[in-house]
């Protein structure tokens, strides 16, 4: 049965485009003469036209399935956005098998935003195939060409100085390689929309791990499905037969299958310095032996006493090593993890790196890296890890299962890998939220950051166990713009600072000794609406705090629901362990810290984050803020005795 077209509408830009009129209504005619009529009877024989750079012709074929005829087409069909709309599938018709439907959730009654959706250059015609959306969805009247995208920051929580994705959705750092003086970050990257969705590899290069040059997304969704998380290489063996010191990535493709998901290894090749990929065209190169669902995240690197590559792949809840000789054929050969860690869990996103204990190249230990979700001990996603040694072929880890180790005390550091041909330097790179609210956050023009890239060791604790430091790399101090150096000063009760800075966009360094004699010392930053952060030591738990209950914007946090794997014991022992818990997000953190009196404290603030590091990365804690103005003072306090801060000087940061 035929349908009515509920709408033709033919555009031109001027008169000397009057040929485009012709062409579009002939076209329509010769391809749709039924639905034409019936059409024309059912809508009294409207033809609108709106004068626009390219000429848009809808087909509405039924009430969820339109095609979008574009003549000539501009670079960019604008695709408009709301984020409370179902997903509908939009794709380029080429005619290929390769077409690829994107989940796109476009405005039904209110436009919050544009994205752009890229069409051919060059060619006389574009038809864009669009399902799932209703013939009268606002959409349609919103629409439109254009050869440019305004990518201007538009959100007051931008920040100054951390990666974020110039539009769209981001979340788990991948394939960090280093190569030829660049640093190459991809990312989980959805670039329809700034919630998760149409999983691409994003790319963005730098220099000197400060600055980072936004490029075209790498590797893009494709039949296979979503590009999970994964990492890249440079192959200077050749062993994959593409060229000496070629960049080869492994990813996860996932796709949605009756009754669950499959998730496959696969592989894809760069000879233009990591630019562009071109897909193995024999993937997957590795398919679960067991079926199972939740396998995922590939780590590839060179393990020289063997002279072999090793695949780690995260395998629900412990991790599976496979070896390969030419990075297409691999080979199972071990496993690690059951049971180990907090429980539940779901392991994601392994790493596995060698370093020195306490800088003894002669003592040298094994880390695994693991990020589970959920199971962190505030609630939701967090990043553990393991120290052990490995033979080519098995990990055995140091302590027992029942230990768990963190490298970041706070809720907003997740899915961490570092970066693979950096010689000795071991720097990682972590994403910076948490995925109980990361689709909630008050962000619209982008959602998600990077924190600060981190240089990592291992060094030897009181307890005489092996404990990873995470210090912010030293090249952060090329954030330096301006400093203010303070003397030295001591506290019983409080003492204030009222500003940092004139003109204090929100990005500033707190570097400082403090010692304290009392139960309870620190300080707090604020701003003129009395929203707060505070950070303290807290001699009597022997920990350090970071509370952000009274930050700003909190609200979202009462959005959260249990993840699947959590049960209600699980779920509340998050609670009951934070400080001052007032939902999933409005609480405080903390992390257990050393006996000494004096402590080297460390804090990176810009707009939408603060990061902590005490003692030289000893203590890590990173935190999501959303202030509605900048934090420009501060309140130094103590209780029960002195507190003395000294070597005190506050950078203002920027880029």
């Amino acid at each position: 049965m035929f349908q009515p077209v509920r709408q033709v509408s033919v555009n031109f830009a001027d008169n000397e485009k009057q040929s485009n009129k012709t062409f579009n209504i002939l076209y329509f005619m010769k391809t749709n003469l039924v639905n034409l009529a019936l059409g024309l009877a059912f809508t009294g024989g409207a033809v609108s036209c709106q004068s626009q750079k390219n000429d848009l012709v809808f087909e509405h074929q039924g009430d969820t399935v339109t095609i979008v005829h574009i003549a000539r087409p501009a670079k960019y069909l604008l695709l408009p956005i709301q984020e409370s709309s179902k997903e509908g599938l939009v794709r380029l018709d080429t005619g290929s098998p390769a077409d690829t439907d994107m989940d796109v959730r476009l405005a039904t009654d209110s436009v919050e935003y544009y994205v752009p959706f890229a069409l051919p250059q060059g060619s006389e015609e574009a038809t864009v195939i669009i399902k799932k959306v209703a013939a009268d969805a606002l959409c349609w009247d919103s629409i439109r060409v254009s050869d440019t995208f305004d990518t201007a920051n538009r959100d007051k929580f931008r920040p100054v100085y951390h990666h974020t994705p110039l539009y769209g959705w981001m979340n788990d750092a991948n394939g960090l390689v280093y190569k030829d003086g660049e640093y190459h970050l991809y990312f989980q990257y959805n670039p329809y929309g700034s919630v998760w969705g149409n999983m691409h590899w994003g790319h963005s290069v730098s220099k000197d791990l400060v600055h980072w040059e936004h490029l075209d997304p790498a590797i893009a969704r494709d039949t296979l499905g979503h590009i999970f998380s994964g990492s890249a290489i440079v192959d200077k063996h050749n062993s994959a037969g593409y060229g000496e010191n070629t960049i080869v990535a492994f990813y996860t493709s996932h796709r949605n299958i009756p009754g669950g998901q499959s998730q496959v290894q696969s592989m894809a090749y760069s000879t233009d310095n990591g630019r562009t990929y071109t897909k193995y065209e024999q993937n997957p190169v590795l398919t679960p032996f067991d079926g199972l669902q939740n396998f995922r995240d590939p780590k590839v690197f060179w393990y020289e006493p063997e002279q072999k590559w090793i695949m780690i792949v995260s395998a629900d809840k412990n991790m599976r090593f496979y070896s390969s000789a030419n990075l297409k054929q691999w080979e199972y050969m071990s496993e690690f993890g059951e049971g180990f860690g907090p429980q539940p869990n779901q392991f994601e996103c392994p790493d596995f790196i060698q370093l020195p204990v306490d800088g003894d190249r002669t003592r040298m230990k094994w880390v695994m890296i693991v990020n589970i979700n959920p199971g962190f001990v505030y609630g939701g996603s967090g990043t553990m890890y393991f120290t052990g040694d490995f033979d080519g072929h098995q990990f055995v880890c140091d302590t027992k299962p029942e230990v768990v180790k963190w490298l970041d005390w706070g809720k907003d550091h997740y899915a961490t890998v570092c970066f693979s041909n950096t010689g000795d330097r071991v720097i990682a790179v972590p994403w910076m939220s948490n995925w109980q609210y990361a689709n909630y956050t008050p962000i619209q023009q982008f959602r998600s950051a990077n924190a600060l890239p981190r240089e990592l060791s291992l060094y030897t604790g009181e307890d005489k166990q092996l404990y990873l430091s995470a210090a912010p790399v030293k090249e952060t101090e090329h954030l330096r713009k301006d400093s203010k150096k303070l003397d030295d000063f001591t506290v019983n009760g409080e003492k204030r600072l009222e500003t940092l800075f004139e003109n204090n966009d929100g990005a500033f360094e707190l570097e400082l000794q403090l010692v304290s004699a009392g139960k309870e010392a620190g300080f707090e930053l604020l701003n003129s609406l009395g929203e707060k952060v505070k950070i303290y030591l807290d001699a009597s738990e022997g920990r350090v705090v970071m509370d952000r209950a009274e930050s700003g914007i909190v609200d979202f946090g009462k959005k959260v629901k249990p993840h699947d794997l959590d049960t209600e014991e699980s779920y509340a022992r998050y609670k009951e362990v934070t400080v001052n818990y007032k939902n999933d997000f409005a609480l405080g953190t903390w992390a257990p810290i050393n006996t000494a009196k004096a402590h080297k404290i460390q804090v990176f603030v810009d707009n939408g984050s603060v990061e902590l590091f005490v003692d030289g990365g000893r203590v890590a804690m990173t935190n999501l803020v959303f202030p509605n103005e900048p934090y420009n003072s501060l309140r130094f306090y103590s209780k029960g005795g002195e507190m003395k801060i000294s070597n005190f000087t506050i950078y203002k940061l920027g880029l």
